[in-house]
């Protein structure tokens, strides 16, 4: 049964000899958390994990205390196990938490709950406290101004080769967790199951994956043909490999129990991606044509990477996702969007500006991107919104107007004004840890994204209000 929240107590009474009390932003930011809109918005997600999950089952870990214990997490950087070890281990940040002297729960079951909270929660509890920000003076909405960074996906750097070698083996391992449900009798047994269909090839597609990269650090025909002969034998074993898990596949299809059908499903995904990756292999290097990069696949594990080339020198390619943020004066981020492949970033000033008006109910005064966010639509957009100082430089050559346009002191404010926001994503990256998102898939990407932000502006308000 979903339980709101513990019996309210003050450890600090308790033990008054140690004179323990909260920081000042961390005392801000306990109070800000206590806003009803949050607790119910999360509140709401985590009652759909079972039909009856409000008033049947043993008492859960409350809402209160897994909102709390997710915005510490993402305050400090930590882990879920780190966030269960700290937590336990401290009397004010069980206060905080409001765990007080219950049991801290185990990191496994902060995820599960953690989990539970959809994405377009997380951009509500964003917008909540954007209100909240506002009726407190911390913001007033009159400037804008939006960027985009890339948020890299936990995954190591992507060849065609270590590809087909993590396809290899964890289709191995999945195959050998089938063959034990077989022996245990769990599964059903199929005449075409013989033993070779559960043979583990994993060794023999390391020794290859192995063999291409010492060819690739030599140069000369020599190396290039001994790289072709091992990429076409490993491409062999990819494609044995793929066959006994489609093999397998149709063997247990009959089968009814649960655990079964889930691994037969795993099967059937990663089948599916691994047949992609052989595509793309024989297509570059035993065809020599070239893969256009939206259609590449990067990882196994997390298939909605994009390859990202922003033309900067260094790192000239990234694998993760793109993502626009919007920045008002205060220092909070009042929208954030994930985007898909390496879209243009001006298509995101109209995206932005509607978002604006929704949730101050007027255009902003000053609305300020870089280069690459002018358009001559974007810009006519924003002027027929109301936006009184458009500062979006124009790239390339300019005409004479043009430079005298943007030449007016307004413009040259709302430039450097601009610039800041390099700076807040920068510290985004370092301190609320937006550079390497550690959830999975595309969902977990939205959380890791909005979690972050979400503490990065409650520690703003905390801090100005604290003032």
């Amino acid at each position: 049964m979903l339980r709101d929240r513990y019996d309210a107590m003050n450890l600090f009474e308790l033990v008054p000899a140690l004179s323990l009390a909260m920081e000042p932003v961390l005392a801000h930011l306990d109070t800000l958390l206590e806003e009803a809109g949050l607790f119910q918005k999360v509140k709401a997600d985590l009652a759909k994990r079972f039909p009856r999950t409000l008033v049947d089952g043993r008492p859960s870990t409350p809402v209160e205390v897994i909102l709390r214990l997710l915005v510490v997490q993402h305050l400090y950087g930590w882990s879920y196990q780190q966030t269960e070890h700290w937590v336990k281990d401290s009397l004010v940040l069980r206060q905080f938490c409001r765990v007080y002297l219950e049991a801290v729960p185990d990191d496994t079951t902060l995820l599960r709950w953690a989990n539970l909270i959809q994405p377009q929660t997380v951009h509500e509890l964003l917008d909540h406290v954007v209100q909240m920000a506002r009726s407190l003076k911390v913001t007033r909405g009159r400037k804008l101004r939006t960027d985009e960074t890339v948020v890299a996906t936990n995954i190591h750097h992507p060849t065609d080769s270590t590809l087909l070698g993590d396809g290899v083996r964890v289709l191995s391992r999945l195959l050998k967790q089938a063959q034990h449900l077989l022996h245990r009798g769990v599964a059903v047994s199929h005449e075409a199951l013989a033993q070779a269909a559960f043979r583990d090839r994993t060794r023999s597609a390391h020794r290859q994956v192995q063999r291409i990269a010492e060819a690739t650090r030599r140069k000369g025909e020599q190396a290039e043909a001994l790289a072709h002969r091992a990429y076409a034998r490993l491409i062999e074993i990819a494609q044995a490999t793929l066959g006994q898990a489609h093999q397998v596949c149709q063997g247990l299809e009959e089968a009814s129990h649960r655990s079964v059908r889930r691994l037969t499903h795993t099967l059937a995904t990663f089948g599916e991606r691994m047949q992609h990756v052989l595509t793309q292999t024989e297509q570059r290097v035993l065809r020599g044509q070239p893969v256009p990069a939206d259609q590449k696949l990067v990882s196994l594990f997390e298939p909605h990477t994009a390859i990202i080339r922003k033309g900067k020198a260094a790192p000239p390619t990234q694998f993760g996702r793109m993502v626009w943020l919007d920045e008002l004066e205060g220092g909070v981020i009042s929208r954030y969007a994930v985007l898909e492949g390496n879209p243009p970033e001006a298509a995101q000033i109209v995206p932005s500006l509607d978002h604006h008006r929704h949730l101050f109910g007027n255009p902003p005064s000053v609305l300020a991107g870089d280069r690459g966010t002018y358009s001559p639509e974007g810009e006519a957009y924003a002027q027929t919104q109301g936006v009184a100082q458009v500062v979006l430089p124009q790239p390339g050559a300019k005409s004479v107007p043009r430079r005298a346009h943007e030449h007016q002191p307004w413009f040259r404010r709302g430039r450097r004004w601009r610039a800041g926001i390099e700076g807040r994503i920068h510290v985004l990256k370092r301190d609320y840890h937006l550079d390497r998102c550690l959830y999975h898939g595309e969902a977990g990407m939205e959380r890791w994204v909005g979690w972050g932000l979400l503490a990065h502006d409650l520690r703003m308000i905390a801090l100005a209000t604290a003032q």
